[in-house]
C-alpha cells in the first residue's frame, strides 16, 4: 500500500501537467475555431460582395448592349436617310446643270 501511495505521489505533478496540458489545449482549439468563423464570415462577407458586384456589372453590361443596340437601329435609319439626301441632291444638281 506504501508504494501506491508513494507512486501517487510521484506521479501527482505529472497528473497536474497533464492536466494544465490539457486545458492550454483546450483554450487553443476553442481559440481556433472562434479565428475560423471570423475568417469564414470574413470571406462569406467578401463572396457577397463580389457577387453584389457581379450583379451591377452584368446589368450594366445588359443596358450597354441594349444602348448599342438602339443605336446601330439608329445609325442605319440615318445612312438610309444620309443616303437618299444624296440622291436627291444629285438629282437636283443633275437637273440644274442640263437646264
Amino acid at each position: 500500500m506504501a508504494e501506491s501511495s508513494d507512486l501517487q505521489g510521484v506521479l501527482k505533478p505529472f497528473h497536474h501537467r497533464a492536466s494544465e496540458a490539457e486545458d492550454r489545449l483546450a483554450r487553443l482549439e476553442a481559440a481556433l475555431a472562434s479565428k475560423k468563423d471570423a475568417e469564414n464570415e470574413e470571406l462569406l462577407k467578401m463572396v457577397s460582395d463580389l457577387q453584389s458586384k457581379l450583379e451591377d456589372a452584368k446589368a450594366e453590361r445588359e443596358k450597354a448592349l441594349k444602348d448599342v443596340k438602339n443605336l446601330a437601329t439608329e445609325n442605319a435609319k440615318l445612312q438610309y436617310r444620309i443616303t437618299h439626301l444624296v440622291r436627291a441632291v444629285e438629282e437636283a444638281d443633275c437637273k440644274l446643270t442640263s437646264s
